[in-house]
């Protein structure tokens, strides 16, 4: 190994050493943050785990094909951010989406059909894990080319700026798509039109398997905002709390036509890139240190320390949203597939196309 990968793996590991170190003894503390928000936290978040951990249970007995990328570790980026914004903001991502998806206010049983290709499913059967969408919880997707939705989340957002209105995009995407040639030309429009979005990099580190540390000698991957002079902030995934206040605080920024934000969210999948990725390139060890972080034990410590639920309530948290998964599964199970004729349905504005068909 030479010298300059040395120092750079070297580097690395000191700051992935002080980030777990930092918090994994956290303590009870004076939050800002009332009961029915940790309440909210706890539940969404549980169901978001759940729900993923029966997608990838599924996914093995090929209830569920193609590709499918969960969210198992992230889950306090979802729930922070739900907390932080209107429920008429917008919002994009990659092909990441189930959790942001549900987050967002698209139910269990859309997104679990959408999953297993039926008709039922948020878009009729025909994206799949990389394509859920709703035009009218204002989730844009679900989408498979990686940095693509970087440009179309500020293509959304100068949408509401024309149209005069205070509404904020998120536009989410992962540290692999931070090395792509679009950023670099949405950040600079973007700054140069003072657009209401908030792109946020969910940083888990590795990519689709190579970590940032080969990959870029920038490893404070918000940095890359400097050279548009874009305000800019490193936040802790694994917390709900951190970030809520990030994106409450961009978004208040963006409402007030102060412009975009980029925040860099450092936070950890627990699984692999995809269902076919055995992740070997990291260790056990360090899955196990990020586990100590989960951000819903987290949330349940807070709860309990606070004394703000019981353990019974906690359990009927747990039973409501047990069964609200194994009902998702069923509707996705008993609903049917498209019909041959949707196939050339939902492709053109034009509702007569003249379609080559023979």
């Amino acid at each position: 190994m030479s010298d300059i990968f040395w120092i750079i793996d070297k580097e690395a590991e000191r700051r992935k050493k002080f980030f777990i170190n930092s918090h994994k003894f956290r303590k009870t503390v004076q939050t800002p943050f009332g009961k029915e928000t940790y309440l909210y936290w706890y539940e969404l978040m549980l169901l978001l785990r759940k729900f993923e951990e029966k997608a990838g249970q599924l996914y093995g007995m090929q209830k569920i094909r193609g590709f499918c990328h969960l969210y198992i570790g992230q889950e306090a980026v979802a729930a922070g951010a739900m907390t932080a914004i209107r429920p008429d903001d917008n919002m994009i991502t990659a092909y990441r989406d189930h959790a942001l998806a549900i987050a967002k206010g698209i139910t269990a049983n859309e997104c679990m059909a959408e999953l297993y290709g039926k008709a039922t499913g948020c878009t009729k059967g025909k994206g799949g894990s990389m394509h859920f969408f709703s035009k009218e919880k204002r989730f844009f997707g679900g989408h498979g080319i990686v940095g693509g939705q970087i440009g179309l989340g500020a293509g959304i957002s100068f949408s509401d700026m024309y149209l005069g209105n205070d509404r904020v995009t998120l536009c989410f995407f992962g540290d692999g798509a931070a090395r792509q040639g679009i950023l670099h030309e949405t950040f600079n429009m973007a700054m140069l039109w003072n657009l209401p979005v908030i792109f946020i990099c969910e940083n888990n580190h590795y990519a689709m398997g190579t970590s940032v540390q080969r990959t870029s000698k920038v490893l404070d991957i918000y940095r890359m905002a400097d050279a548009y002079d874009m305000p800019a902030d490193s936040v802790d995934g694994m917390s709900c709390e951190a970030v809520h206040t990030a994106i409450e605080r961009a978004a208040r920024r963006a409402r007030d036509k102060g412009g975009p934000t980029f925040l860099e969210i450092k936070t950890y999948r627990y699984r692999g890139h995809s269902m076919s990725d055995p992740a070997k390139y990291r260790t056990k060890e360090e899955l196990e240190e990020y586990k100590e972080l989960d951000p819903i034990n987290q949330v349940l410590k807070t709860i309990m320390d606070h004394k703000w639920a019981t353990e019974e309530e906690i359990e009927k948290i747990n039973e409501k949203v047990k069964t609200e998964v194994e009902e998702c599964v069923k509707f996705a199970e008993e609903s049917p597939y498209p019909d041959v004729s949707e196939v050339y349905k939902d492709i053109y504005a034009e509702d007569d196309y003249p379609f080559i068909k023979d």
